[in-house]
């Protein structure tokens, strides 16, 4: 069994009540991913930091990958594909990208560098966004185009990802596209591709929501599938 998480953002009680419902779980979790977002403009980013880096006794080390929230904060510190955190800041503005500055070390940005973009495991791509970027967001509105594009450019036939926050699948029935180039002196002969049937999955949010934490679970061996709701704090409990 894999636990998929994503959107930690500094919740450090948020991410302390999912590894507390993990660990009730009747089958045992094999594998902890954890995708992106694990940090936020909240100065308590740097304990779950440390909380991810130290497991405790028999607890799983989480694998982690870059979010949309690690770009920006690369981007803060001139290390990131681009050299000014504009997206962050027409966003949140100056405020948020202060309190963001103030809660990361030079000593994290280096660790979260480290981090890998996505994992592929078997036949199913674990990422943030998607293949695009961390930004790319995808949701149960996204085009079959769109999704079919992001499966195509990995050759995945399951996509797991967190951008959204929401949890969510998102079946692609297997089919067939046809596609054509058109230049500007003809038209190419149509090409036509069978695709099998492939899904996208939203993996939830583990801390924006106070008190309410969501994540998935996920069999490789059955294919199944389960969507968890955790609720903490003074909204203490759990569900499916």
């Amino acid at each position: 069994m894999w636990a998929i998480l994503s959107g930690i953002e500094g919740n450090i009680a948020a991410y302390e009540a999912v590894l507390a419902d993990i660990k009730r779980q009747r089958i045992p979790v094999e594998a902890l991913y954890i995708l992106g977002d694990i940090i936020a403009a909240n100065p308590n980013s740097e304990k779950v930091i440390k909380r991810i880096q130290n497991p405790l006794p028999g607890e799983l080390q989480p694998q982690v990958c870059v979010g949309w929230w690690e770009e920006q904060c690369f981007a803060l510190h001139a290390v990131g594909s681009t050299s000014e955190p504009t997206e962050l800041i027409d966003r949140f503005g100056m405020e948020t990208t202060k309190i963001l500055w103030d809660s990361i070390s030079r000593e994290t940005v280096q660790w979260l560098r480290n981090c890998h973009f996505g994992f592929f495991e078997l036949d199913c791509l674990l990422i943030h966004g998607s293949t695009v970027s961390a930004s790319d967001e995808l949701t149960p509105e996204t085009p079959p185009w769109q999704m079919l594009d992001r499966l195509q450019r990995v050759e995945a036939n399951s996509l797991f990802c967190g951008r959204s926050g929401q949890v969510f699948e998102y079946v692609l029935q297997r089919g067939s596209v046809n596609s054509a180039v058109m230049t500007l002196d003809r038209q190419e002969p149509t090409q036509t591709m069978t695709a099998p049937k492939r899904r996208v999955v939203g993996v939830g949010n583990v801390g924006r929501e106070p008190g309410k934490a969501t994540y998935t679970l996920y069999s490789p061996n059955s294919d199944c599938l389960e969507f968890k709701t955790v609720y903490y704090g003074e909204k203490k409990g759990f569900g499916n």
